[in-house]
């Protein structure tokens, strides 16, 4: 016994159980009413079951009918709430989007975004997910994330599609009373010449720094190595030495009571784009919210110290 069934024909049945006759339903639906007596009798003939008792005054379901009836209600109701979510996903109002970033970007860079996104995109699920720059990146190429907003001056990304969005430059960070504190700007053999507290070399600051230094001609003091931005700013705190950070940094460690000085040349700036594989459909909510990152300017909040948008 075939029971396939389409949508129309569960309306049809739950349209004559509503208005209890074909003659009314018929004039609802604005179709024949030969028409709408075939579908049902097509409708029982494939359940095995009678829908309806005929009387002369009205159509009267019969347990069965009932039965059927309710289960075509919540089927039909639960289709058409599917097509209303489809019909949001299509236009960007709902669906879920993904995005792989760095820890001091979900902070900082990515949050007046979000908060403008989500006022727009109420229905949307947005996933935030931090981590280290080389998973950020494997993340992308793997398909797990939609795109990613991350730091692109150090990994080759050429099998990705690079839209600019800010870029922060390297401060030299240390305890107030540092005679640092005198100048406007430290330079590299200046910072060399102090205790310097190092991130762990998985880390993206400590790639960035490793290429400046490099390229200043200096080689630093390392005293010690850590890997969380807090730990390298509480050992600062407590006298250790000074360390380096670029700007969307400063404001995660501020509880430290850290000053600040820009690095002098080189001038050594992380360039902060929207990443992502090209090619790879993305859903008009991901587009969306891509779109407003990287559109994003002075109006999208207040960016700290030595942190600019890129022009668009």
């Amino acid at each position: 016994m075939r029971m396939d069934l389409t949508i129309q024909q569960l309306r049809v049945v739950l349209a004559v159980h509503d208005a209890g006759s074909f003659t009314s339903a018929a004039e609802t639906l604005m179709q024949a009413q030969s028409s709408l007596s075939r579908t049902v009798l097509e409708v029982e003939r494939r359940l095995g079951v009678a829908l309806f008792q005929r009387t002369t005054r009205r159509l009267e379901p019969t347990a069965e009918g009932r039965e059927f009836v309710h289960i075509a209600r919540s089927t039909v109701a639960t289709f058409e709430a599917n097509l209303r979510h489809f019909a949001g996903f299509l236009d960007g109002q709902r669906g879920r989007v993904r995005v792989a970033t760095l820890p001091s970007l979900a902070a900082i860079l990515l949050p007046s975004i979000v908060s403008g996104y989500q006022r727009a995109h109420p229905e949307v699920e947005l996933s935030i997910e931090d981590a280290l720059a080389d998973e950020v990146l494997t993340r992308v190429r793997a398909g797990l994330v939609d795109f990613a907003v991350t730091v692109v001056s150090g990994e080759p990304v050429d099998d990705l599609h690079v839209t600019p969005v800010a870029a922060d430059r390297f401060c030299c960070v240390f305890p107030p009373g540092h005679p640092f504190a005198a100048s406007t700007e430290v330079s590299w053999s200046d910072l060399a010449r102090e205790a310097f507290i190092a991130f762990d070399r998985t880390t993206s600051i400590r790639q960035h720094l490793d290429r400046a230094f490099a390229e200043s001609g200096s080689v630093p003091r390392i005293a010690i190595e850590a890997r969380n931005i807090s730990a390298v700013a509480g050992l600062v705190a407590a006298g250790l030495g000074v360390s380096a950070v670029p700007g969307l940094v400063l404001p995660l460690i501020r509880f430290a009571g850290l000053e600040h000085r820009p690095l002098g040349d080189p001038r050594v700036e992380r360039r902060i784009a929207v990443v992502r594989v090209p090619g790879r459909p993305m859903s008009p909510a991901a587009s969306a919210f891509s779109a407003a990152i990287s559109g994003a300017s002075s109006s999208s909040g207040r960016l700290p110290p030595e942190t600019s948008w890129s022009l668009s």
